[in-house]
């Protein structure tokens, strides 16, 4: 079974939302982000990146920059700005996107269901990502970005969810991107029981995106368990903010590769020792994205190229068979030596939303290496490595539409 809880959010004032939400933290640059706030005053990227607030050779991870954020949150809880529900609830979260809309349930998960892998993850963390949330969350005694969670769909849970949303809802307003964002709130407690024994029948959740922010929850929640000896487990530190979303609404879009140099090679000499190992057409200026699985994109020397893997390397092993494993088993190690695409800074990877002309303008910019266009991995295939208790190859996955932050707080 699989406890998710409802909880009392902080969250914005009305006519504020707008203003407030922002997206992830981890999605901007340094520049990008001082830009952003620059832009938007009330924008919660001044809590979540709070070096904003101070000079550009401010070391961004000094305790004054978490105090800072933490001295941001408490002043616009005291204006306003921020209100509190009276009584524990749980949230509906909408996001529209090109006409589609997923619909996400927001409560709290539990970090025991966590550490017990009731909640599976896919992908390994860094502990130097996770330390800068961990400071962050500690600091401020609030989790302010939701984990974004997924499980199989559950009809009772839609049709629960679809009645309220029926209902006038708290938040509905489009941002920049044209995404459009809707919040309901779940306040009636015979509902409440019912979504929470709902998740008493699911086995597991599975973490879709967010494994950074979700370990650095756990692990202050670990803390704060030794610091108080006689916890209960039902302390709000025992739990961590999620925003749980049916896998069959959810897209996964392309999660593409730029590398910086080709490891010595020629271009010609590395297309030939490609073409052992793939069908390869030269397609030319028209940018390359793969239209199913065994399909790779490749741009260098001034052009794209098709790759269509040879049979003999395909795999069904739920890793192994992955086109992000293909590209890594069979290019990047042997050809290009990156070994570690996750620490390696030859490589760097660009969201599918960016579009396949980010990746041209980059090689041609270096004037070497080439860049890789992916199919996307389906949401299948997630669920599968996840079940297998398997990872997958760093930044397999790339989701669109983000959850914003600042919406929903969860304070402990």
């Amino acid at each position: 079974m699989t406890v998710i809880r409802p909880f009392q959010a902080v969250r914005p004032a009305k006519e504020l939302a707008s203003s407030i939400a922002a997206l992830p933290y981890d999605v901007y640059s340094g520049q990008e982000a001082r830009e952003a706030v620059s832009s938007r005053p009330l924008s919660f990227l001044r809590i979540d990146r709070a070096e904003t607030q101070f000079p550009e050779n401010t070391d961004m991870y000094s305790q004054a920059v978490y105090d800072k954020a933490r001295s941001l949150l408490e002043s616009m809880r005291s204006d306003g700005s921020f209100i509190q529900d009276k009584t524990s609830c749980y949230y509906i979260y909408t996001l529209t996107m090109n006409g589609r809309t997923q619909t996400g349930l927001v409560g709290c998960a539990s970090i025991d269901d966590y550490l017990e892998d009731r909640i599976k993850k896919h992908e390994n963390t860094r502990e130097d990502k996770e330390l800068d949330r961990i400071r962050h969350v500690d600091t401020l005694n609030a989790q302010t970005g939701p984990i974004f969670l997924t499980y199989h769909q559950k009809p009772r849970l839609s049709r629960i969810l679809n009645a309220v949303k029926q209902e006038e809802p708290l938040y509905d307003f489009t941002m920049e991107d044209q995404v459009r964002h809707q919040v309901w709130k779940i306040a009636d407690a015979d509902t409440i029981h019912s979504i929470y024994q709902i998740f008493q029948t699911i086995d597991n959740v599975y973490i879709a995106d967010g494994h950074h922010r979700a370990a650095s929850a756990v692990k202050v929640g670990l803390k704060r368990r030794s610091e108080n000896p006689r916890y209960t487990g039902n302390e709000e530190f025992n739990y961590f903010l999620s925003v749980l979303f049916a896998s069959e609404e959810l897209q996964i879009y392309d999660y593409n590769r730029v590398v910086s140099d080709l490891n010595g090679y020629m271009f010609e000499e590395f297309l030939t020792l490609i073409k052992t190992r793939f069908k390869v057409e030269k397609i030319g200026k028209q940018a390359v994205h793969p239209v199913r699985k065994g399909e790779i994109g490749l741009y260098g020397n001034g052009s794209w190229y098709l790759l269509k893997v040879n049979s003999a390397f395909l795999s069904d092993d739920p890793v192994n068979g992955l086109d992000v494993s293909i590209l890594q088993d069979l290019i990047l190690d042997p050809l290009l030596g990156i070994k570690d695409p996750k620490t390696n800074p030859r490589i760097r990877f660009i969201g599918g939303i960016r579009g396949l002309e980010t990746l041209s303008k980059a090689v041609d910019a270096q004037k070497d290496g080439a860049a890789f266009s992916m199919y996307p991995t389906s949401m299948e295939e997630l669920l599968s490595v996840a079940d297998a208790g398997r990872l997958m190859p760093p930044k397999s996955t790339w989701f669109e539409p983000k959850l914003l932050s600042g919406l929903f707080i969860h304070p402990f």
